[in-house]
C-alpha cells in the first residue's frame, strides 16, 4: 500500500530512469539514495510501488520541493517519461527541403 498516487509514483519513475542515467547506472545510484540497486530497478519498472521514503530522497537528492517532484514539475518536459532520456534539442539544426518533387508533393527533408 502507498500514500501516492499512480500519477505521482510515475513522476518519481521518470526521476529514477533520468537519474539511473545521469550516475551511470542503478549501482551509484543506490548509494546516493541508500536503497538496493535491485530495489530501485523494481520500482522503476512498476514492480514495487513507490513509496513516500522513496519520493521524499529522490527529492532531497535532487534539491527540489516534494511537491514539485510528485506534480512532475521537476523534469516535465525535460524528459522522456519512459526512458528518462532528454529530449534532442532541433532547435539548432538546420533543416533543408529537398527540391526534388514527389507524386504526392511531399518534400524530403533532412
Amino acid at each position: 500500500m502507498t500514500d501516492l498516487t499512480p500519477k505521482e509514483q510515475a513522476h518519481v519513475r521518470t526521476a529514477l530512469r533520468f537519474l539511473r542515467r545521469r550516475a551511470g547506472g542503478w549501482v551509484p545510484l543506490s548509494k546516493s539514495l541508500r536503497f538496493k540497486p535491485d530495489t530501485l530497478e523494481k520500482i522503476t519498472n512498476g514492480r514495487r510501488v513507490v513509496t513516500a521514503r522513496m519520493a521524499l530522497r529522490v527529492a532531497r537528492f535532487v534539491k527540489e520541493p516534494i511537491d514539485d517532484l510528485l506534480a512532475g514539475k521537476w523534469l516535465s518536459p525535460r524528459v522522456c517519461p519512459f526512458c528518462g532520456h532528454p529530449p534532442v534539442d532541433f532547435e539548432d539544426e538546420d533543416t533543408i527541403a529537398e527540391d526534388v518533387p514527389r507524386r504526392d508533393g511531399i518534400r524530403l527533408v533532412k
